[in-house]
């Protein structure tokens, strides 16, 4: 029973940083109806930055802070320069330059700052609190889930209460429309690659301390989780993609703690299969059938 408690409390914890990068995934579908699957080389990018300045600072949170301003400039850079000029007819032509923009980057950043491993250190001791023996929560832990769940409860706000969240969905399900209507359809995909950007390099300056290190590769295995993650709770929902964060976190907790770690990457992708057939649109999808 201590062990499934440990396991748990451990699996909510990755499972919040999955969320984050699933919110990030999320966004970019929500503002341009597109898998941003250079999502992962873009977080790794600005924490790379977020590294720098607090090797130059002897400050993380001003490297923690330098992470996500890069990161948002990223992606107001990357869908500037890049991704608006994608044939959007076909999907795969943005996968195709997604793909593309994950070999620039790692490319660039081995030529950097090199392929070897950096290890980075977190704000917070990562030594966990014990209840009757059992080790739960770390103040890192703690850290990890108020940050979430602040870029949750924005998002939500965003999307749901805001004028801007209404212009940047129009933007998304009808451009053309939202153009007669006055919405300034390219500043809202540009904000949207924006937030996305942002939230993907806070999830990257929550995982990578925990990993095994800085990397240019460091975020792949993060991407592929998360990316369940997103499909598991619905790529339209916020809260679908918190929730498959969680759900994706304690399966690999279990399946790493009871089966061993090397079945826990098998397990993350039976799930996500048995997802796509069972409910294609994701647990927290709002779709019905159209009636022709």
């Amino acid at each position: 029973m201590d062990r499934f408690v440990y396991l748990t409390f451990d699996g909510l914890s990755r499972g919040a940083v999955y969320a984050a990068f699933a919110l990030a995934l999320v966004l970019i579908w929500r503002a341009a109806r597109i898998v941003n699957f250079a999502q992962g080389a873009m977080a790794v990018a600005a924490v790379y930055v977020g590294y720098s300045v607090t090797e130059k600072t002897g400050s993380y949170w001003l490297g923690f802070a330098a992470s996500l301003v890069f990161g948002l400039l990223l992606g107001i850079a990357v869908e500037k320069a890049v991704m608006r000029f994608v044939d959007h007819s076909s999907p795969l032509n943005g996968v195709v330059v997604a793909l593309g923009l994950v070999l620039i980057v790692q490319g660039v950043l081995g030529i950097l700052y090199g392929n070897e491993y950096r290890p980075v250190e977190t704000p917070f001791r990562r030594d966990a609190f014990e209840v009757g023996g059992v080790a739960l929560l770390s103040r890192y832990d703690v850290f990890v889930f108020a940050a979430v769940g602040a870029v949750v409860v924005a998002l939500t706000v965003l999307f749901t209460r805001t004028p801007v969240g209404l212009r940047m969905r129009a933007a998304a399900f009808a451009p053309d429309v939202s153009r007669l209507l006055g919405v300034p359809v390219g500043g809202m995909l540009t904000l949207g690659w924006a937030l996305a950007a942002a939230v993907g390099s806070l999830a990257g300056m929550l995982v990578v301390p925990t990993e095994l290190g800085l990397h240019p590769t460091a975020m792949d295995v993060v991407f592929v989780s998360a990316f369940t993650a997103a499909v598991v709770g619905g790529l339209d929902s916020p809260i679908g993609a918190v929730t498959g964060g969680l759900i994706v976190g304690l399966l690999l907790s279990y399946v790493s703690g009871y089966l061993g770690a090397t079945v826990a990457p098998m397990a993350v992708l039976l799930l996500l299969v048995v997802v796509l057939l069972g409910r294609p649109g994701g647990l927290f999808s709002s779709s019905k059938a159209r009636l022709a």
